[in-house]
């Protein structure tokens, strides 16, 4: 077998597909069809359940994942070992966080590019927010993502970048739109609207709430950060975000929240990453960590 079957074998399973697995590898649909069933009678086994909805991985697929994942991790350091005093080649993938108003992540990839023009980048964010991101980089669809949850990730690198404060959002003909700040407890009793479970911010703000011995409603929960202060402004609810996801909605005002809650902003990484994502981990690190 060589190298590129296990990059269609990772693409495929990723993806959940072959259409969108051949745009990730720049290759036909026909080439990458062709390369998983010319791994699978190489190994003697079927990889994946196919039908007319969907492809699936089989039992024998799901061990060999794991491996394939592996052997391309082990492919990508001995290019990085042999190529140690050329140009950054190859591919970074990064997680990321689409409403970090205060990050200038496109400088910072132009950046990047400039520094490593022999470099693609390959962006995206997950559904499920840093819990998402996280699996990805430990499954190896990731090379390097943001990170928000406050606990620690003792398998992976984790490269703190910066810190922000929690922000209360409220609908600015709310009673207590008008004070210098308000406290969590002023708002317990509001309906909220926040992050989905998994969440790095939903998760401080759920624990700094239970630390305080409080519950709250959360009938409205986004994807998208960036539209809660819209959501907030229409009379759905109140929100507390932080200070670098908050994108300012006509209709709702910003307040400071009582004590402080801070939200840590982290970069993770598999252990011994390539030098291509150990240089994109050390950029986000200057550009970020000086805001």
């Amino acid at each position: 077998m060589d190298t590129r079957q296990l990059e269609y074998f990772v693409a495929v399973a990723d993806e959940r597909g072959f259409t969108r697995a051949a745009e990730r590898v720049f290759a036909a649909q026909s080439t990458v069809s062709a390369g998983i069933r010319s791994l699978e009678r190489e190994l003697g086994a079927a990889l994946f359940e196919r039908d007319a909805h969907a492809v699936r991985l089989t039992d024998v697929g799901e061990a060999v994942l794991a491996e394939a994942r592996a052997s391309l991790r082990s492919v990508e350091r001995m290019r990085d070992l042999a190529d140690r005093e050329g140009p950054l080649r190859g591919t970074v993938r990064v997680g990321i966080f689409t409403n970090l108003t205060r990050v200038d992540l496109p400088g910072i990839m132009g950046e990047f590019h400039r520094r490593h023009p022999e470099v693609d980048l390959r962006l995206g964010p997950s559904p499920s927010g840093s819990t998402g991101l996280i699996e990805d980089v430990r499954q190896g669809r990731l090379d390097i993502a943001f990170h928000g949850l406050p606990d620690a990730v003792p398998d992976l690198v984790v490269q703190h970048l910066t810190d922000s404060p929690f922000l209360a959002v409220l609908p600015e003909a709310h009673p207590l739109a008008r004070r210098s700040s308000v406290t969590l407890g002023d708002l317990a009793a509001e309906p909220w609207v926040d992050a989905r479970a998994g969440f790095g911010n939903r998760v401080a703000l759920d624990r700094a709430f239970a630390a305080l011995g409080l519950t709250r409603r959360v009938p409205t929960e986004l994807a998208d950060l960036g539209e809660i202060p819209r959501f907030v402004a229409s009379g759905l609810g109140v929100a507390a975000l932080p200070e670098l996801t908050i994108i300012p909605a006509d209709g709702a005002v910003v307040l400071p929240l009582q004590p402080t809650i801070e939200w840590r902003l982290s970069a993770i990484a598999r252990e011994r990453p390539g030098r291509a994502a150990e240089a994109m981990l050390q950029l986000l690190s200057e550009r970020v960590g000086s805001l």
